[in-house]
């Protein structure tokens, strides 16, 4: 049915014709969200589901917690990882590593109770030590389709991505290139119609590809530049088409997300970048720390147009664009406003600390976690910077929260008796 569904679309695509979702086994809608089986109260992949980490409108989480305030439930996850929590249904997924025993796994909890479920282990043994000490052996968020898990892990000097279903039963896996580690690898996985889209840039080159929902089977893949990189392929609605977008290598690169068609590149970009790019519709933004500090915008009309650029360093965490404006925290907890138009700097602010997460909208608020476990919510104000709350919680936070169902989702560790302990809070009010 998806091999049907990739045709019957390509076919459109190719000859410019709009193909109706009746003809099609798959319906598709933009950003190929829609006619999967989700709802509105789930974040079935990295970013959410607009993939710009922008909440689903008239979510209201509490805007205060602690250990003891508007905590739903807390369970315990075995080994380490930085991945983001995926929610769909009433259930929780997390992928995770023993790194002393060199397990990889993934994880399901109940998501009213937080009680583990099941735990899948996928690779044993051939774990790659090499990279940044920032880095996990668990950094890739999995994506769904609301009946399947896909989820991106480095071993054996190559990058594989898994297919589940919702009981922990492997469907298929595919190697989709090998892999020489520079600071590590943490790029997930973008589901797209029929196919789960996965990017391992490297220093061997790495691909992009899209692969099949179904079977595995790669549909289309490119080769990328000899380069190290580490960010997850966007898909984003801009100039009237979805486009797929990937920063670094020194690139900002759009491609056609169904056929893998090329749709324009440019030298926007840095070499290393890790967080994910956003758009206001007109502009692409993107962001990079290495070996050149960073923040540019690119017309995403084809013509390659730089619209602006500056030499701040937003480095791992993404950014948000809200109504016109650009909104960054930076690696080193300075958070700024641009313009989006012209990249005119509206404020800045100290917040304090280092920052490995990417905000999150929730309403007019942005979401912001430290690495100390630190949460700051302030206004998406172009005006001034406006604190709404704070919040501690935790002690090494590196994964990005998730914002569903009026709750919040958090993964992070604690340390005790000098002991690392990695914890899922759900924090919410019901």
């Amino acid at each position: 049915m998806l091999k049907t569904a990739v045709w019957t679309l390509l076919l459109g695509s190719l000859l410019g014709i709009s193909v109706p979702s009746t003809v099609v086994a798959v319906e598709l809608a933009v950003g190929g969200v829609e006619g999967l089986p989700l709802q509105a109260t789930d974040w079935p992949w990295w970013r959410g589901p607009s993939r710009d980490g922008v909440a689903a409108a008239g979510e209201q989480p509490p805007l205060s917690w602690s250990e003891t305030e508007n905590v739903l439930w807390k369970t315990p996850v075995p080994g380490r990882g930085h991945a983001s929590p995926t929610v769909v249904g009433d259930r929780v997924f997390l992928p995770t590593a023993d790194e002393e025993t060199e397990v990889q796994s993934v994880l399901c909890f109940d998501r009213a109770t937080g009680k583990q479920l099941w735990k899948v282990d996928l690779h044993t043994g051939a774990m790659d030590r090499a990279g940044h000490k920032k880095n996990s052996q668990a950094s890739a968020t999995i994506a769904s389709d609301g009946e399947r898990l896909f989820v991106n892990f480095l071993n054996a000097k190559a990058v594989h991505t898994t297919a589940l279903d919702f009981d922990g039963k492997q469907l298929w896996r595919t190697s989709v290139s090998d892999f020489v580690t520079h600071q590590g690898f943490g790029s997930s996985p973008a589901v797209y119609g029929p196919l789960v889209i996965v990017a391992t840039d490297n220093k061997t080159g790495g691909a992009v590809a899209g692969l099949d929902r179904e079977t595995g089977e790669i549909v289309w893949k490119h080769d990328r530049p000899k380069e190290p990189n580490y960010t997850s392929p966007t898909i984003l609605h801009v100039d009237g088409r979805d486009q797929l977008l990937l920063t670094g290598c020194n690139l900002l690169t759009s491609i056609s997300p169904l056929d893998g068609r090329m749709l324009w590149e440019t030298k926007g970009s840095t070499t290393e970048c890790v967080g994910s790019v956003v758009t206001d519709g007109e502009r692409i933004f993107s962001s990079g720390g290495y070996p050149r500090k960073h923040t540019s915008a690119v017309t995403a009309d084809g013509s390659k147009t730089l619209a602006w650029e500056n030499n701040t360093q937003t480095y791992v965490p993404s950014m948000l664009a809200v109504d016109g404006y650009l909104y960054t925290v930076t690696d080193a907890g300075v958070a700024l406003c641009w313009r989006a138009s012209d990249g005119e700097e509206q404020w800045k602010a100290r917040l304090g600390g280092t920052f490995n997460a990417s905000p999150v909208l929730i309403g007019q608020n942005l979401l912001v976690i430290n690495q100390a476990g630190k949460a700051f919510l302030f206004k998406a104000d172009p005006k001034e910077y406006t604190a709404v709350a704070e919040n501690d919680l935790g002690d090494d936070v590196y994964a990005t929260p998730v914002v569903c169902g009026d709750r919040i989702y958090l993964r992070v560790a604690e340390q005790t008796d000098g002991k690392r302990q990695e914890w899922l809070y759900c924090i919410g009010t019901k």
